[in-house]
């Protein structure tokens, strides 16, 4: 069995690829994450594989990095959690964040992942808690943004500007942590404490000029 193909990207889906291995158009299903992670339409890219084949189908999965693959398998060991359900569960969430969230037992932040409920989540916990490898460069108690999170919104209006969507998301990932940690001022209320939409007005104005610099 093959370990990865590299090949052209002809097409970029919600949880889906597209890539042209010398003339061979390869329909992958892949993590949202790693679609973000994964050059531009037309560039070439490696995609490290694994190929499912059962009675009624056959389907290719691929990811950005052999760490991405080795969470997918991870997952796959969980009772009630199948291929699919681990595409699903890789594409709202960031590999670092879910790992932190399973050394930490974060069972609240684990339910909040779409599509999994509580009993899933405890499973994912008794199962992988304390399994995974964390990387040396992996933050303690870093806050990443991550797709459908609460800051989403400014991230996406940030990268339709046209910067880089990971350089915007650690941009926006290490305001969040300063502004978490500044004191109120004149009777202002804390950064944690405003509205959605207070927060989401002070991250866009600072976010633009951290970038810009």
């Amino acid at each position: 069995m093959f370990n990865s193909l590299t090949g052209t990207i002809t097409g970029k889906f919600p949880q889906k690829l597209f890539l042209d291995v010398n003339g061979i158009e390869w329909d992958i299903i892949v993590p949202d994450t790693s679609l973000d992670d994964l050059p531009k339409l037309g560039e070439r890219a490696r995609v490290f594989t694994w190929m499912q084949h059962t009675d009624s189908a056959m389907n290719l999965f691929g990811f950005a990095s052999a760490k991405d693959r080795d969470l997918f398998f991870d997952l796959n060991k969980v009772e009630g959690v199948g291929p699919k359900s681990a595409i699903k569960i890789m594409s709202n969430i960031q590999r670092d964040q879910l790992i932190q969230s399973l050394e930490s037992g974060d069972l609240a932040a684990l339910e909040k992942i779409p599509g999994l409920g509580k009993k899933t989540a405890q499973k994912m916990l008794l199962a992988l808690k304390g399994k995974l490898t964390l990387d040396e460069e992996l933050p303690g108690a870093k806050i990443i943004v991550n797709r459908g999170g609460e800051y989403a919104d400014v991230v996406s209006a940030l990268a339709n500007m046209g910067y880089d969507k990971r350089d915007v998301e650690s941009c926006v990932s290490n305001l969040v942590e300063e502004l978490n940690k500044e004191l109120p001022q004149g009777g202002e209320v804390a950064f944690k404490d405003k509205t959605r939409d207070a927060k989401e007005e002070i991250l866009f104005r600072r976010a633009i000029v951290a970038l810009a610099q």
